[in-house]
């Protein structure tokens, strides 16, 4: 007897339904019996144990029809199978099974939207991928994948055809033609039911726009549905943060044009009233410290309803909790609201919860970063009390270091154990090499180039490696240096430096002299704060002044005076404090340093200072403006004079733009400038969002103002002798860092000063 005569032909679909029906029949076909033995037919690929482990009978069992309908279930279930049926030899159990086809290669044809490992992920997730088995109904799946992932780039007109060759050892190659079409375009966006702002301002709030000037750049203009939903809250927003408690976007509609190329959105808001908050009641625990948290409100009686004041006064208070432990607080923002009159009471419930303590911390999303280097920065200590400052703490300084572009911490209460939380740290890695390039052009100086390479997270220890290069006509420099921020448990950093420079002042009336300095140096980092470490280092310099003609007289006398070569060992004492939020791009934040030099070995005696302080306001989400001072002063010692290659420069990219590089200060009689031992430097930068990108911080606009210059020792520091500039210029967060043109004019010149209006750098801020 065969039970296949019903089963065997049976499209997976339909074959619950079909042994649904012939259940009954089948009891009455078969009569029970012992199994002798069961035998696999038809298996080229498949391990027979994972067959076996699929029947719900073995050797030695009775065998029924009810048990071989669960048995065909299970095999048709593992997706490995076209066809099954079972046989019965006497007391021998057949299973007949016909394998699926195996996806050789998944490969596309005319794909460019996206790369084809991002298609091949994408299709992974609904079973079509090479080396799996071949199901039409997988590959219809996969074809509406594909479809959709087009659709989140605009591309509404993409159409994809599926192609099947079946090849040698039951075997077939999956090929996906596609037909982008052009990407459609947002034509108009209109909002319908506002009284109280104009469509155009509330048009200004969304990322989604209308094609403009830069829509190629931000792409704001092409639709999705994620992003229109964004925009939604957007606007609700902006509405409750003016007032309108009571704000609901009635609906959107989304048109699109017959040639799928055009998209129209319109979206009906209904305001509501508009609300004053008239008070503010505490209710609930607070711990016995109503009036601490009454501190934190952020609500103000006689001002209009804001979503963002209720918000920062529920984050606040969740913060004060956290730092007694109460990880679990929560605060509740119930509002009273009088729709006569118009207002509106907050009162804000607390329940603290239990005190938790964490036990357990983890590390998730580093792929390449060492779990130790991240786990160093955190402040919170696993089986704990937990302590919210420390984890804000142990995020912000996780942050700091660079190596990714999005840190977050979770909390999770453990389950059946209310007074115990883990927290998880979850990181997003970004490429750590940077590439930064510089360039000007000057009719003295001609072509000057300066390039560096650094990896700050080399193979993942939390090491920088950097190699930087810079030249011109009148300088050359190479340095290598490498920083090991831990170099002790207790953070104390230690870095080494190898550098060889040679310098021509500019301007000379020769082209055969040069100053060679040849040196090393080491240093070490003490943490004192979580924000101030103190440095202290050594080093050994060899500095040459090298000519056969044209010295100028500033140098042929300290050669004349003191010879050819000066050795030096300069030792250096340092601090540092960077609050800013980004050392690439900030936007609010204070960075300082001071260091600190002292010549007092070899063969010069000399001490050498440089202060700096750079402080960011955000004026709004997009706008800042950005200030930073720097002031050096050095001098000899034991009656010798200021080492001539100690100098400081001035002029050009990072001082005072406009002016050539290192052409400000004092100059030799022979004509080349030749730097001081003092300087005074001020810049600053107002940022604004590029036309028509939006809030996209990562092209913007700026203004400059810029002031300084350098001194010898004979002359005094004079403010009447400062050379400024002012200007305009364009910041690009770009893929290989921050790309900055200016363009400016002097203010404060003098006729003998060079000028250089344009001017272009790769780095940070100023």
């Amino acid at each position: 007897m065969r039970l296949s005569n019903f089963l065997s032909r049976f499209h997976p679909v339909a074959l619950a339904l079909a042994l649904g029906c012939a259940a009954p029949q089948v009891a009455q076909a078969v009569t029970p019996f012992q199994i002798a033995d069961i035998r696999i037919e038809g298996l080229a690929r498949t391990d027979a144990g994972s067959v076996f482990s699929a029947l719900p009978f073995r050797t030695g069992d009775n065998y029924t029809d009810e048990k071989a309908v669960v048995a065909l279930r299970a095999l048709f279930a593992s997706g490995h199978f076209k066809d099954v049926r079972i046989d019965v030899e006497g007391p021998v159990v057949v299973v007949v099974v016909q394998e699926r086809p195996i996806i050789a290669h998944v490969d596309f044809v005319g794909a460019k939207e996206f790369d084809r490992d991002t298609l091949i992920r994408s299709l992974k997730d609904v079973g079509v991928a090479d080396g799996m088995p071949f199901d039409r109904a997988q590959a219809d799946r996969a074809e509406q994948e594909i479809k959709r992932q087009y659709l989140t780039r605009s591309l509404y007109g993409a159409e994809v055809v599926t192609t099947i060759t079946p090849i040698e050892k039951n075997q077939v190659n999956v090929s996906f033609s596609v037909t982008e079409g052009g990407v459609a375009r947002i034509r108009d966006i209109h909002i319908t039911g506002n009284q109280a702002f104009s469509e155009v301002e509330l048009i200004d709030q969304l990322d989604l726009t209308p094609g403009g000037l830069m829509t190629w750049y931000t792409k704001s203009d092409r639709y999705s549905q994620t992003k229109l939903n964004a925009d939604r809250e957007t606007l609700r927003s902006f509405y409750l943060n003016r007032g309108y408690l009571e704000f609901d976007i009635a609906s959107s509609q989304v048109a699109i044009s017959p040639d799928k190329q055009d998209i129209g959105i319109t979206i009906n808001v209904k305001e509501g009233q508009h609300y004053t908050v008239t008070g503010v009641k505490l209710t609930g625990d607070y711990l016995g410290q109503d009036e601490a948290f009454g501190a934190l409100v952020s609500i103000r009686p006689g001002q209009a309803y804001r979503l963002d004041d209720v918000a920062a006064t529920i984050r606040a208070f969740n913060e004060r909790f956290g730092l007694f432990g109460y990880a679990f607080a929560r605060i509740e923002a119930l509002p009273q609201v009088d729709r006569k009159t118009g207002q509106v009471v907050m009162t804000l419930h607390a329940d603290p919860g239990r005190r938790a303590y964490v036990r357990r911390i983890q590390i998730s999303g580093n792929t390449r970063t060492r779990d130790e280097v991240i786990r160093r920065e955190v402040r919170q200590f696993e089986s704990a009390w937990y302590d919210g400052r420390r984890i804000r703490l142990s995020r912000d300084r996780i942050d700091r270091l660079g190596y990714f572009s999005q840190v977050d911490v979770e909390q999770q209460e453990v389950p059946g154990s209310p007074d115990e939380v883990d927290l998880t740290f979850t990181v997003k890695e970004k490429p750590n090499g940077s590439m930064m390039i510089g360039a000007t052009y000057s009719t003295a100086d001609h072509l000057g180039f300066n390039a560096s390479v650094r990896q700050d997270n080399i193979f993942g220890s939390g090491n920088y490696f950097g190699i930087d290069f810079n030249t011109t006509t009148a300088t050359r420099m190479l340095n290598f240096s490498s920083v090991d921020p831990y170099f002790t448990e207790d953070g104390v950093s230690r870095s080494f430096d190898m550098y060889y420079r040679t310098n021509k002042p500019i301007n000379s009336q020769g082209e055969q002299y040069k100053l060679v300095t040849v040196g090393g140096s080491v240093r070490f980092g003490v943490p004192v704060t979580e924000l101030d470490k103190v440095f202290l280092g050594g080093g050994l310099e060899r500095t040459d002044i090298l000519a056969s003609s044209a010295l100028p007289e500033y140098y042929f006398r300290y050669r004349a005076d003191y010879g050819t070569s000066s050795v030096t060992v300069p030792l250096t004492l340092g601090w540092q404090r960077d609050g800013r939020d980004n050392a690439m791009a900030p936007n609010s934040g204070t960075y300082q340093r001071v260091n600190l030099e002292l010549g007092a070995f070899g063969d010069t005696r000399y001490f050498r200072s440089n202060a700096q302080i750079q402080q960011f306001w955000p004026f709004t989400k997009t706008v800042t403006l950005g200030v930073n001072a720097e002031m050096g002063y050095g001098v000899g010692l034991m009656n010798r004079p200021y080492p001539v290659f100690k100098n400081f420069y001035a002029g050009g990219l990072g001082t005072v733009r406009s002016f050539d590089q290192n052409s400000l200060g004092p100059v030799d009689v022979t004509g080349a400038y030749i730097g001081g031992s003092r300087r005074l430097n001020l810049n600053s930068e107002l940022y604004v969002p590029f036309p028509g990108v939006g809030h996209d911080r990562s092209l913007r606009i700026f203004g400059y103002a810029d002031a300084g210059n350098v001194w010898n020792e004979t002359e005094n520091l004079q403010l009447s002798s400062l050379r400024a500039s002012v200007g305009v210029g364009l910041s690009w967060m770009s893929p290989v860092g921050p790309l900055k043109f200016s363009y400016g004019k002097p203010v404060r010149y003098f006729p003998q000063d060079k000028i250089q209006n344009f001017q272009f750098q790769m780095g940070t801020a100023f």
